[in-house]
């Protein structure tokens, strides 16, 4: 039921992430493709760093697209289209980028044969996504109660590398950065999560609603966590970036 994005410090993982680009100071591509836009926080610091590029925004939600178009930069064009099925030509763009997005993909090998497929020769993907650790406090909370998954498993960095190569990227770097935030109960980080349109892609998750009784049972588990007064809940970030495949 729990998981979708980073609540807070989303703009930091996006940040960090478009670091990488510091590694490539001559390049200019011609299009950049932001995978799961969102709200579209990341298309203007893309137009900034890519003045003569044309950013295209895709995203599956189309109330997202319209609050990223409400305040984009010029350069700016949106899809409403699902990652695993890009509607674009093949070898026709020059980065990919995707901030936390990819985990939500029912299947993220297919997303990843998508992105090698519109890529040309050369350009790169840079995409961060969430690891194994994310929201473990929130799991263990929910494991003490009953064995049902209830929060969203996320793929580990080491399988996301495999990957890569198994797709035919090239030169994959991947690293991984723990953010710790905090909360005064654990009803709020629920809710917070719920507010963001979070959900479980867990093919086991149970389908019924979870009851009043069941839930206060897991509001207690987690206050095993407590600690200086507040509750953590950690999220695992996995930066990855490869070059896209050779022709052929």
């Amino acid at each position: 039921e729990l998981g979708r994005r980073v609540p807070r410090g989303e703009f930091e993982v996006g940040e960090r992430l478009r670091e990488r680009l510091d590694g490539y100071p001559e390049w200019s591509p011609r299009r950049v493709l932001d995978v799961g836009c969102g709200p579209g926080v990341a298309l203007a610091p893309l137009a900034q760093r890519f003045p003569d590029a044309e950013i295209v925004a895709l995203d599956l939600a189309l109330p997202m697209l319209q609050l990223a178009a409400a305040d984009a930069p010029a350069s700016a064009r949106f899809v409403c289209a699902d990652a695993q099925a890009l509607p674009l030509a093949d070898a026709s763009v020059d980065l990919v980028h995707s901030s936390l997005c990819l985990q939500w993909c029912d299947d993220p090998g297919l997303a990843l044969a998508e992105f090698a497929r519109v890529l040309r020769p050369g350009g790169v993907l840079l995409f961060s996504t969430f690891g194994p650790d994310t929201l473990k406090e929130l799991r263990a909370a929910f494991a003490a109660v009953d064995a049902t998954p209830h929060v969203s498993r996320f793929i580990d960095m080491h399988d996301i590398g495999d990957g890569l190569l198994a797709t035919g990227f090239r030169d994959p770097v991947l690293e991984r950065d723990d953010f710790t935030l905090t909360y005064a109960d654990a009803r709020t980080l629920m809710r917070e999560l719920h507010a963001i349109g979070a959900g479980n892609a867990d093919a086991q998750r149970t389908r019924a609603l979870t009851g009043k009784a069941h839930l206060a049972r897991v509001v207690a588990a987690y206050e095993t966590f407590r600690d200086n007064g507040v509750l953590p809940a950690t999220y695992e970030v996995v930066y990855a970036q490869a070059l896209a495949p050779d022709p052929g």
